[in-house]
């Protein structure tokens, strides 16, 4: 072969591996703009990190209506979901996992809002944005979307003084089962509680039951040896699945009839209100959070303006002052279960009136 023609042939090879490289280019590009796992810069996909798997609404309501709702709102959006199952140092390692994604956003409930700062951080400082989802979690995130949680607290209080009525007096001991330290919204609905409460009752007994119904049982039933069955005259649960492991104590030591308040609006809490073994719970409608959060973080995702979402700002533990949109809660009791969560269909009135709150339920008018 002269030199005149392997220079063509090299030429010719040439331009064929440029344009195979190029193609290959161009796969991974279009993979960027709607693969989950790409890490391209038109990659419109969405991390949702929520914290635990204990709390019903999670798995239940959150996820599934927040994706509907970034559906609806950007049809070529991606959502890639992952639970920390209560445990922080498995979220953090999902926030890396999402940051390898390459998501562009990242809508979280921090299951330790302080241990997660550093994880916020390093997904920040690669472009990421982060939204926080129900709880504050420290560090600097982009906006934060959730009830107003010292009302929370409020309404717990004063349905249990409500509950209380003419029994609601300064020596009247009063047990307080409260959430996770970790989580900063367990501080706010303490916060509310003790202000209505303080002064109005005896706070005789005060712990942490960690969100979880096993723990709350434990230190109820320390609270019964201590104070005595027959001298507690209400009990303030932070929420609902910690209500079911204190009303398990009380009916165990023999305790009816007095006063347990709760928080989310779970169905077994709901069914504890008709039957009376629990008296109130919070009734935050989750759609309403989980559609605001998925309207945050598509603005994010498409660089539009939040400030006539997040209309009011917090600060977090850490410091950031963070854009923030806070939703009404509802205090829920027998009075009202049919006004509030059936109402909104969070549960029909075949899944609360089953086989065995059946008379309870008629006895509410229920059915």
């Amino acid at each position: 072969m002269n030199a005149m023609m392997r220079r063509v042939v090299i030429g010719t090879a040439a331009v064929s591996m440029a344009l195979s490289v190029a193609a290959c280019g161009k796969a991974g590009d279009d993979k960027a703009d709607g693969g989950s796992s790409s890490t391209g810069s038109k990659s419109k996909t969405i991390g949702l990190l929520l914290p635990d798997s204990v709390t019903a609404r999670y798995d239940k309501f959150d996820k599934p209506l927040f994706e509907a709702k970034v559906k609806e709102l950007c049809a070529d959006c991606d959502v890639q979901y992952a639970n920390a199952a209560g445990d922080s140092g498995k979220q953090a390692q999902q926030v890396s996992t999402m940051i390898t994604k390459g998501v562009k956003v990242i809508v979280i409930s921090a299951q330790d809002a302080a241990a997660i700062k550093t994880s916020v951080q390093a997904a920040v400082d690669k472009g990421i944005k982060v939204v926080a989802y129900d709880r504050l979690a420290q560090g600097p995130v982009s906006a934060y979307v959730s009830f107003d949680n010292e009302k929370v607290g409020e309404l717990q209080g004063q349905a249990l003084l409500d509950s209380l009525g003419a029994k609601a007096k300064p020596s009247a001991n009063v047990v307080m089962i409260n959430g996770d330290d970790a989580d900063p919204n367990a501080a706010m609905f303490k916060a509310g509680a003790h202000k209505v409460l303080d002064g109005k009752v005896k706070i005789a007994y005060e712990q942490s039951g960690l969100w979880k119904d096993t723990v709350a049982n434990q230190k109820v039933t320390a609270a019964i040896t201590q104070i005595g069955a027959k001298k507690i005259a209400g009990v303030y649960a932070a929420n609902d699945g910690m209500a079911g492991g204190i009303a398990t104590a009380l009916k165990g030591a023999g305790i009816s009839g007095i006063p347990l308040t709760g928080q989310d609006a779970e169905l077994a809490g709901i069914q504890r209100i008709i039957a009376g073994t629990q008296s109130s719970t919070v009734y935050k409608a989750f759609k309403p959070e989980a559609d605001a959060a998925a309207q945050l973080a598509v603005n994010l995702i498409e660089g539009k303006a939040i400030d006539s979402l997040a209309t009011t700002s917090l600060t977090s533990g850490s410091g950031d002052k963070v854009p923030s949109q806070l939703l009404t809660p509802v205090s829920v009791t027998k009075a009202n279960v049919k006004d509030t969560v059936v109402a909104d269909k969070l549960w029909s009135v075949e899944e609360i009136c089953t086989a065995e709150f059946a008379a309870a339920c008629k006895a509410a008018g229920l059915q």
